[in-house]
């Protein structure tokens, strides 16, 4: 069995001293020319080793700096089977050098299909095995079973989607329910799972939720719903979230305020200046981009 996942996530955020999760999500169209092979069209054989090489160049330089990366299976899946070769590739690289691996495949179905994306994502044999996965609950409690034994056998992490960061998010979301909301109903759905899963050495649960940036009472009041829950937080820089109201549901840690994950993808995979054929300009600004995302979360922290 490995390690519980949240365990091994707060031990690494915590030494880090921030909560950065760099988002895998492979524009083709924003791949800098310095790693570009071809018209780079998803149908062009070339593209996914190209896109493949840029990554594991990524991934080289957030070692050691970050405790996780999330890729998007999407942007994966348009380059066909190329890419999804490619994908478990570039996951067993980054999972090689002490990289945590979110899968962001917001998956949910009944039954044994939902077994079989538990199996293929979380199972100890999988060929694209992650560390952790993002789910959609609303085909009901039981279709997260299957992730959640899947979780508790080989320490793997869940992150069910709740309030999301997309402006649409509350055509659904934030439906009242009779005096309350359906994220909110949701959360508390979740409570017995979040008890269930709770680490054995920092107290966080394996269960997270995902809650948007761009939406941080929101998260507050499902901080208040599930305090044991790691948080996926996405929208921070690109899609307009601030790093204060990224972290404001954090929650004091014996390190200072913890309490999950923080995602960015574009902002640091495509920094300004990152747009060149040449090698040690792209590393200079990719390097200085990640330390901005990284260093702006980190004195939010401070000022908590």
């Amino acid at each position: 069995m490995t390690k519980h996942f949240a365990d091994r996530l707060i031990t690494r955020t915590r030494s880090l001293g921030h909560p950065l999760c760099v988002g895998l999500d492979p524009f083709l169209d924003r791949i800098p020319p310095l790693f570009r092979n071809g018209d780079m069209s998803p149908s062009d054989e070339r593209t996914a080793p190209a896109v493949g090489a840029y990554l594991r160049t990524v991934v080289d330089r957030l070692e050691g700096k970050v405790a996780v990366v999330k890729p998007q299976i999407a942007f994966f899946e348009t380059m066909g089977w190329r890419g999804i070769r490619m994908l478990s590739e570039v996951v067993e690289y980054a999972r090689a050098r002490d990289l945590l691996v979110l899968m962001d495949a917001k998956r949910g179905d009944i039954g044994s299909t939902a077994e079989g994306y538990a199996e293929a994502y979380l199972g100890p044999n999988a060929p694209t095995r992650a560390d952790a996965i993002t789910l959609n609950p609303y085909l009901g409690r039981d279709t997260l079973e299957p992730f959640a034994t899947k979780a508790e056998a080989h320490g793997s992490g869940l992150f069910v989607l709740v309030k999301t960061s997309n402006p649409g998010s509350g055509d659904y979301q934030d439906l009242d329910l009779g005096g309350t909301t359906l994220f909110r109903h949701v959360a508390a759905s979740l409570v017995g799972l979040s008890d269930r899963l709770k680490g054995p050495e920092t107290g966080w649960s394996a269960l997270g939720i995902v809650a948007g940036a761009t939406y941080p009472e929101q998260a507050e009041q499902l901080r208040d719903v599930l305090p044991n829950a790691l948080f996926l937080i996405p929208g921070y820089g690109a899609q307009g979230g601030g790093a204060a109201d990224s972290v404001r549901s954090f929650v004091q840690g014996p390190n200072g305020p913890e309490g999950g994950i923080v995602s960015s993808s574009r902002d640091v995979l495509f920094p300004k200046d990152g747009d060149t054929d040449n090698a040690q300009t792209w590393e200079r600004a990719f390097d200085e981009g990640l330390a901005r995302a990284g260093g702006g979360l980190a004195e939010a922290l401070a000022r908590r």
